[in-house]
């Protein structure tokens, strides 16, 4: 019996694996939205405020925040914003990347039972951040509304923002997925990471207090700040990010994303003999 050509399998025609897993993703794309169907769907299925507890849970933090932080920063106007806009950003990025180093150790056994895009777990992570961030907005705009914020034009810019953010976060999420698999233990250590770089980043408290010293560190080397920022001036300030902020903002984001894509894939096929 003849082979025709296209049947024979010839590695050196293979493509690059970043590519193949990009195609693999697109093929398999009915699979991820099932698997974030499947997130939000168990995250409150025993929960009886349900969907509404991704509203309440920034809008209770800013709360707290306020009644604490808005005495020591009287200076800052409508603190309740301030936090808010930046806490739904900071939310999205932990949960996201937490999500995702989680959920590659935990989907290793599927990984060695059928085929899967690698990269499957963590885009279902960011996709399920990308949704419940989309809810988090709703008490966002109502504190605007009640605390008589005026919701101007430049909130449209917020899906931009966003798409930085996500790009970001999920470049992070397949960065730290690949340490978590070589070290499990990172996933401990990432957590308490998170919690220090979040009081680093200037979230609840505005970034001109910070002495000149090292404030130069946590602002222009901290790559969360410019994203706090690139999402929190059209909403609290009325005004689009300068140009220097988004211009390093995406150049960031894009970096990230390639670079954790990039290693991620190459170091995928390792994975199934380490979890």
């Amino acid at each position: 019996m003849k082979l025709s050509r296209d049947s024979i399998y010839d590695s050196s025609q293979r493509g690059s694996i970043s590519s193949e897993e990009l195609r693999a993703i697109i093929r398999f794309r009915e699979l991820i939205i099932q698997l974030i169907r499947r997130d939000i769907v168990m995250r409150y299925k025993r929960s009886v405020l349900g969907v509404a507890w991704t509203m309440l849970n920034p809008l209770g933090m800013m709360i707290v925040l306020t009644l604490v932080f808005s005495i020591i920063f009287p200076n800052i106007i409508n603190y309740p914003i301030y936090v808010l806009s930046g806490l739904i950003v900071w939310t999205f990025f932990s949960q996201t990347t937490s999500s995702a180093l989680s959920q590659n150790i935990w989907g290793g056994a599927l990984l060695n039972r059928i085929y899967l895009p690698r990269t499957t777990f963590t885009i279902s992570a960011v996709g399920t951040g990308l949704v419940n961030l989309l809810f988090s907005i709703v008490p966002l705009l109502a504190i605007m509304l009640i605390t008589g914020v005026p919701i101007r034009p430049t909130i449209l810019f917020l899906p931009i923002a966003i798409i930085l953010l996500a790009a970001f976060s999920l470049g992070i999420g397949l960065l730290f997925s690949t340490i978590s698999i070589y070290f499990p233990d990172f996933v401990d250590m990432y957590q308490v990471a998170l919690l220090a770089w979040m009081y680093l980043t200037p979230i609840i408290y505005p970034a001109e207090v910070l002495p000149k010293t090292y404030g130069f560190w946590l602002t222009s080397l901290n790559p969360m700040y410019y994203f706090v920022q690139i999402f929190r001036l059209p909403v609290y300030e009325g005004s689009l990010p300068s140009w220097d902020n988004l211009l390093i903002g995406s150049t960031i984001a894009i970096i990230t994303l390639l670079l954790g894509w990039i290693i991620f894939s190459k170091k995928s096929d390792d994975f199934p003999y380490r979890t």
